[in-house]
């Protein structure tokens, strides 16, 4: 007849495991945390450095003033000449008030300067048919063809400013910061905007 072994014999013995499996935790292990792409390490750590767009936009400012300082050398007043004889070509023929309104240059120092350009043959004065006491600013063959020549070499300035970028990336560049200065200068008059902004210091 089989003898009927205690649960105290079993555990004395050895017959039941010494292994017991543990209760199951009430708080299951918190999930891993994804791993960090290079991609998003990158855009945490640019959001937490203070901008640089205005680093950005006053570099390439300076940078582009002197450039074109430098291909424009030939012309009278270099950049400031460049930006008067190109509302010139490109608009309709103003009276020299008008052009030294519209591009922030005193009076007395726009004479000098189309005194400059008519004496270089690149402009003329001439009278305005409706009102024959206005003098309209008008460029001549010469200074269309002096202007084409400086505007090509300023592309070849402006080229070789964004040359670390790709050329898909300078176009993209162009594109995007055109949109962005027409949202806040949609009505402005470029050549005015460009001539304020590097116009020297007073002082």
């Amino acid at each position: 007849m089989e003898q009927t072994i205690s649960t105290a014999t079993r555990l004395r013995v050895g017959v039941f495991p010494t292994t017991i499996d543990p209760m199951p935790s009430a708080h299951p292990p918190a999930p891993a945390e994804p791993a960090a792409t290079p991609g998003s390490a990158a855009r945490e750590a640019a959001a937490t450095r203070p901008s640089a767009l205005g680093w950005s936009l006053a570099a390439l400012l300076r940078e582009w003033s002197a450039r074109v300082d430098d291909v424009a050398g030939d012309l009278p007043h270099g950049t400031r000449g460049y930006q008067v004889l190109a509302a010139v070509v490109h608009d309709a023929p103003p009276t020299q008030a008008a052009l030294a309104a519209r591009l922030g240059i005193d009076r007395t120092v726009m004479t000098y300067l189309i005194d400059a350009f008519e004496g270089c043959g690149l402009v003329e004065r001439r009278q305005d048919p409706a009102d024959r006491r206005a003098r309209r600013i008008v460029a001549t063959d010469h200074g269309r063809g002096v202007l084409e020549a400086v505007d090509a070499r300023v592309r070849q300035a402006e080229a070789e400013l964004l040359g670390g970028l790709a050329a898909g990336e300078r176009a993209a560049l162009r594109a995007l910061l055109e949109r962005a200065a027409d949202a806040v200068a949609h009505d402005e008059d470029r050549c005015a905007v460009v001539a304020r902004a590097t116009a020297p210091a007073a002082g």
